[in-house]
């Protein structure tokens, strides 16, 4: 694949499920306390925009700085995780939503990792 192509990012898989991500989480966040609301509320709420919007602002670059920006959605995903895991042990969501937003998440991961090295 040249180097100088762009893709479009609203076609792209990885894309798609970050949007998904990102509305299952904004969705969630309704519930949690009030006063989270300027903190971990906050901070899940970035990440998971961050994911989908690092892959579309990369999507107009060349795919050495594309695969730069899937390196910031990918971290974003992990510390995405992680606050959720914060947000379980507080109470603020079930185990079982724990468990399908981990689910979503791993999977972007993996689709996202595979998607960069066909850049490579």
């Amino acid at each position: 694949m040249s180097s100088n192509r762009r893709h479009n990012y609203k076609n792209l898989k990885i894309w798609l499920l970050g949007i998904e991500i990102a509305n299952d989480v904004s969705d969630i966040l309704d519930d949690f306390p009030k006063h989270e609301r300027y903190d971990l509320s906050s901070q899940i709420s970035r990440c998971s925009v961050s994911m989908p919007s690092n892959i579309a602002e990369g999507s107009s670059r060349t795919n050495k700085s594309f695969s730069h920006f899937l390196d910031i959605s990918l971290g974003s995903s992990f510390e995405l995780i992680t606050q959720l895991i914060v947000a379980k042990h507080r109470k603020y969501i079930t185990q079982i939503t724990f468990q399908k937003l981990e689910i979503k998440i791993e999977e972007l991961q993996r689709m996202t990792m595979s998607f960069q090295n066909g850049l490579n």
